[in-house]
Protein backbone atom coordinates (compact mmCIF):
# COMPACT_ATOMS: atom_id res chain seq x y z
CA UNK A 1 0.00 0.00 0.00
CA UNK A 2 1.73 3.55 -1.51
CA UNK A 3 0.74 6.40 0.37
CA UNK A 4 -2.05 7.78 -0.96
CA UNK A 5 -4.10 4.26 -0.30
CA UNK A 6 -3.53 4.17 3.44
CA UNK A 7 -4.23 8.44 3.34
CA UNK A 8 -7.54 7.21 1.28
CA UNK A 9 -7.70 3.86 3.84
CA UNK A 10 -7.72 6.34 6.77
CA UNK A 11 -10.21 8.67 5.59
CA UNK A 12 -12.59 6.00 5.22
CA UNK A 13 -12.46 4.78 8.40
CA UNK A 14 -13.03 8.31 9.59
CA UNK A 15 -16.10 8.75 8.35
CA UNK A 16 -17.04 5.16 9.13
CA UNK A 17 -16.66 5.85 12.84
CA UNK A 18 -18.29 9.26 12.21
CA UNK A 19 -21.35 7.47 10.77
CA UNK A 20 -21.67 5.08 13.61
CA UNK A 21 -24.34 5.62 16.23
CA UNK A 22 -22.55 6.59 19.72
CA UNK A 23 -24.27 6.40 23.41
CA UNK A 24 -24.81 9.02 25.33
CA UNK A 25 -22.61 9.30 28.12
CA UNK A 26 -23.88 8.73 31.13
CA UNK A 27 -25.68 11.65 32.95
CA UNK A 28 -24.46 12.82 36.44
CA UNK A 29 -26.95 12.22 39.43
CA UNK A 30 -28.59 14.95 39.93
CA UNK A 31 -27.54 17.22 42.92
CA UNK A 32 -29.88 17.47 45.78
CA UNK A 33 -30.63 20.97 47.19
CA UNK A 34 -30.04 21.46 50.67
CA UNK A 35 -33.61 21.66 52.76
CA UNK A 36 -32.49 23.92 55.66
CA UNK A 37 -35.53 25.75 57.96
CA UNK A 38 -37.21 28.71 55.66
CA UNK A 39 -36.47 31.15 59.01
CA UNK A 40 -32.55 31.10 57.94
CA UNK A 41 -33.44 33.95 55.05
CA UNK A 42 -34.95 35.99 57.49
CA UNK A 43 -31.75 36.42 59.77
CA UNK A 44 -30.08 39.94 58.61
CA UNK A 45 -27.18 39.02 56.62
CA UNK A 46 -23.47 40.61 57.45
CA UNK A 47 -21.90 42.75 55.05
CA UNK A 48 -18.30 43.52 55.11
CA UNK A 49 -15.21 44.89 53.71
CA UNK A 50 -12.63 42.72 52.64
CA UNK A 51 -9.92 44.30 51.29
CA UNK A 52 -7.94 41.07 50.16
CA UNK A 53 -10.87 39.73 48.45
CA UNK A 54 -10.88 42.53 46.17
CA UNK A 55 -6.93 42.83 45.97
CA UNK A 56 -6.96 39.18 44.84
CA UNK A 57 -10.03 40.10 42.63
CA UNK A 58 -12.54 37.90 44.50
CA UNK A 59 -15.12 40.66 44.65
CA UNK A 60 -14.52 43.40 42.34
CA UNK A 61 -15.39 45.95 45.14
CA UNK A 62 -13.97 44.33 48.21
CA UNK A 63 -17.40 43.22 49.51
CA UNK A 64 -18.42 39.93 51.01
CA UNK A 65 -22.33 39.18 52.54
CA UNK A 66 -22.23 36.19 55.13
CA UNK A 67 -25.77 34.59 55.81
CA UNK A 68 -26.76 32.80 58.83
CA UNK A 69 -26.20 29.74 56.27
CA UNK A 70 -22.86 30.28 55.77
CA UNK A 71 -22.23 30.22 60.35
CA UNK A 72 -24.69 26.68 59.42
CA UNK A 73 -22.25 25.26 56.69
CA UNK A 74 -19.51 26.05 58.68
CA UNK A 75 -20.07 24.57 61.97
CA UNK A 76 -22.24 21.89 60.63
CA UNK A 77 -25.29 22.19 62.46
CA UNK A 78 -27.35 25.39 63.74
CA UNK A 79 -27.72 25.71 67.43
CA UNK A 80 -28.27 28.44 70.07
CA UNK A 81 -24.49 28.52 70.08
CA UNK A 82 -23.63 29.33 66.47
CA UNK A 83 -26.66 31.65 66.59
CA UNK A 84 -25.69 33.08 69.48
CA UNK A 85 -21.84 33.96 68.67
CA UNK A 86 -23.67 34.93 65.41
CA UNK A 87 -25.59 37.57 67.42
CA UNK A 88 -22.86 38.65 69.13
CA UNK A 89 -20.32 38.95 66.56
CA UNK A 90 -22.75 41.38 64.30
CA UNK A 91 -23.82 43.48 67.85
CA UNK A 92 -19.90 44.16 68.14
CA UNK A 93 -19.47 44.75 64.52
CA UNK A 94 -22.02 47.40 64.78
CA UNK A 95 -20.72 49.41 67.31
CA UNK A 96 -17.24 49.13 65.95
CA UNK A 97 -18.50 50.41 62.46
CA UNK A 98 -20.88 52.70 63.67
CA UNK A 99 -22.28 53.97 59.50
CA UNK A 100 -19.69 52.27 58.19
CA UNK A 101 -18.85 48.71 56.35
CA UNK A 102 -17.35 46.82 58.90
CA UNK A 103 -13.59 45.94 57.36
CA UNK A 104 -13.29 42.21 57.62
CA UNK A 105 -9.20 40.70 58.35
CA UNK A 106 -8.64 44.00 60.07
CA UNK A 107 -10.12 42.87 63.69
CA UNK A 108 -8.69 41.12 66.71
CA UNK A 109 -11.27 38.54 68.52
CA UNK A 110 -10.62 37.36 71.86
CA UNK A 111 -12.32 35.13 73.89
CA UNK A 112 -12.13 34.94 77.56
CA UNK A 113 -12.34 30.65 77.34
CA UNK A 114 -9.61 28.07 76.62
CA UNK A 115 -9.60 27.00 73.18
CA UNK A 116 -10.54 23.30 74.28
CA UNK A 117 -13.44 24.76 77.19
CA UNK A 118 -17.08 24.03 76.41
CA UNK A 119 -18.30 25.73 73.20
CA UNK A 120 -15.79 28.21 73.09
CA UNK A 121 -14.08 26.57 69.69
CA UNK A 122 -17.67 27.06 68.03
CA UNK A 123 -17.94 30.82 68.79
CA UNK A 124 -14.46 31.22 67.74
CA UNK A 125 -15.00 29.60 64.54
CA UNK A 126 -18.40 31.65 63.88
CA UNK A 127 -16.82 35.03 64.63
CA UNK A 128 -13.94 34.21 63.09
CA UNK A 129 -16.04 33.73 59.69
CA UNK A 130 -17.61 37.14 59.74
CA UNK A 131 -14.39 38.97 60.90
CA UNK A 132 -11.43 36.73 59.16
CA UNK A 133 -9.39 36.71 62.44
CA UNK A 134 -7.51 33.41 62.52
CA UNK A 135 -4.81 31.35 64.73
CA UNK A 136 -1.39 30.70 63.53
CA UNK A 137 -2.63 28.99 61.20
CA UNK A 138 -4.20 31.76 59.53
CA UNK A 139 -3.27 33.69 56.40
CA UNK A 140 0.25 35.50 56.66
CA UNK A 141 -0.45 38.11 54.22
CA UNK A 142 0.78 39.63 51.33
CA UNK A 143 3.96 42.43 51.35
CA UNK A 144 3.41 42.79 55.01
CA UNK A 145 -0.48 43.57 54.60
CA UNK A 146 -3.84 41.94 54.89
CA UNK A 147 -2.62 39.07 57.70
CA UNK A 148 -5.35 37.03 59.45
CA UNK A 149 -3.13 34.64 61.67
CA UNK A 150 -2.72 35.89 65.65
CA UNK A 151 -5.59 37.52 65.17
CA UNK A 152 -8.12 35.15 67.39
CA UNK A 153 -6.91 34.38 70.80
CA UNK A 154 -8.13 32.34 73.59
CA UNK A 155 -7.65 32.53 77.24
CA UNK A 156 -8.10 36.50 77.91
CA UNK A 157 -8.22 38.37 80.54
CA UNK A 158 -11.99 39.72 80.42
CA UNK A 159 -15.21 40.08 82.09
CA UNK A 160 -17.04 39.10 79.23
CA UNK A 161 -17.47 36.21 76.88
CA UNK A 162 -15.62 37.99 73.39
CA UNK A 163 -13.64 41.29 72.84
CA UNK A 164 -13.61 42.46 69.03
CA UNK A 165 -10.82 45.17 68.53
CA UNK A 166 -10.37 47.10 65.54
CA UNK A 167 -6.56 47.60 64.21
CA UNK A 168 -6.72 50.67 62.95
CA UNK A 169 -8.04 52.60 65.46
CA UNK A 170 -7.19 50.29 68.85
CA UNK A 171 -11.50 50.93 69.58
CA UNK A 172 -12.77 47.67 71.39
CA UNK A 173 -16.17 46.44 72.68
CA UNK A 174 -16.12 43.19 75.07
CA UNK A 175 -19.76 41.58 75.57
CA UNK A 176 -21.29 38.68 77.00
CA UNK A 177 -24.30 36.84 75.69
CA UNK A 178 -27.12 36.13 78.16
CA UNK A 179 -29.27 33.55 76.87
CA UNK A 180 -30.86 33.31 80.14
CA UNK A 181 -32.71 36.16 78.94
CA UNK A 182 -35.47 34.29 77.29
CA UNK A 183 -37.48 31.20 78.70
CA UNK A 184 -36.16 27.96 76.92
CA UNK A 185 -38.85 25.63 75.62
CA UNK A 186 -40.40 23.18 78.31
CA UNK A 187 -40.41 20.45 76.41
CA UNK A 188 -36.99 20.57 74.68
CA UNK A 189 -35.11 18.78 77.07
CA UNK A 190 -37.51 15.73 76.96
CA UNK A 191 -37.78 15.73 73.20
CA UNK A 192 -34.10 15.90 72.80
CA UNK A 193 -33.36 13.01 75.64
CA UNK A 194 -36.06 10.81 73.25
CA UNK A 195 -34.33 11.48 69.99
CA UNK A 196 -31.20 10.45 71.20
CA UNK A 197 -32.24 6.96 72.26
CA UNK A 198 -31.12 4.62 70.10
CA UNK A 199 -33.98 3.24 69.05
CA UNK A 200 -35.59 6.61 68.44
CA UNK A 201 -37.90 6.12 65.54
CA UNK A 202 -37.86 8.83 62.65
CA UNK A 203 -41.10 10.64 63.73
CA UNK A 204 -39.49 11.24 67.10
CA UNK A 205 -36.13 12.59 65.87
CA UNK A 206 -37.91 15.22 63.52
CA UNK A 207 -40.38 16.59 66.35
CA UNK A 208 -36.94 17.14 68.22
CA UNK A 209 -34.94 18.91 64.95
CA UNK A 210 -38.26 20.96 64.37
CA UNK A 211 -38.26 22.43 68.12
CA UNK A 212 -34.93 23.15 68.38
CA UNK A 213 -34.83 25.14 65.25
CA UNK A 214 -37.71 26.40 66.38
CA UNK A 215 -35.93 27.48 69.75
CA UNK A 216 -32.92 29.29 67.17
CA UNK A 217 -35.50 30.89 65.01
CA UNK A 218 -37.38 32.52 68.43
CA UNK A 219 -33.69 33.82 69.19
CA UNK A 220 -32.40 35.27 65.74
CA UNK A 221 -35.78 36.37 64.06
CA UNK A 222 -37.88 37.07 66.95
CA UNK A 223 -34.97 38.35 69.10
CA UNK A 224 -32.30 39.13 67.33
CA UNK A 225 -32.29 42.48 68.38
CA UNK A 226 -33.24 42.06 71.93
CA UNK A 227 -30.80 43.93 73.87
CA UNK A 228 -31.63 41.47 76.57
CA UNK A 229 -29.81 38.99 75.21
CA UNK A 230 -26.09 41.25 75.31
CA UNK A 231 -24.10 42.48 77.96
CA UNK A 232 -21.85 45.06 77.36
CA UNK A 233 -18.71 45.17 79.30
CA UNK A 234 -17.56 49.12 79.89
Amino acid sequence: MNLEQARQAVLALAEQIHDEPHPAPPSSPPLSPMCTPAFYEQVAPVVLHDALAQTLGATLDGLIEYRYLDAVKLAGHSCPTVAGAWLMTRAALARLYPGETPRRGEIRVELREAQDAGVAGVIAAVAGLLTGAAGPGGFKGLAGRHARRELLHFGAALRGELRFTRLDSGHSVELSLRLDALARPADLRALMQAALTPDADAATRERFAAAWQDWVRTLLVEHGDDPRLIEWQH
